[in-house]
């Protein structure tokens, strides 16, 4: 199971999840949601401690976070 799900079309690329990271786990990925944003994607889920600061910080409600 991941640790961390982007529910892609509730993202609209604020920034956010990845400003607040303290592990730099997240950025703006290649692929495009309905509404035409480039959505947040984990990079570095070796690095995740579900801090769960992203989802806290998501305005949209676009991260799950599991521990």
């Amino acid at each position: 199971m991941e640790k961390i799900k982007i529910i892609a079309e509730r993202c609209k690329s604020c920034g956010y999840c990845i400003k607040f990271c303290p592990k730099e786990v997240l950025q703006i990925g290649q692929n495009v949601n309905a509404k035409g944003y480039e959505y947040v994607e984990p990079v570095n889920l070796d690095k995740c401690v579900s801090c769960c600061i992203c989802a806290r910080m998501c305005p949209d409600g676009a991260i799950e976070v599991y521990k």
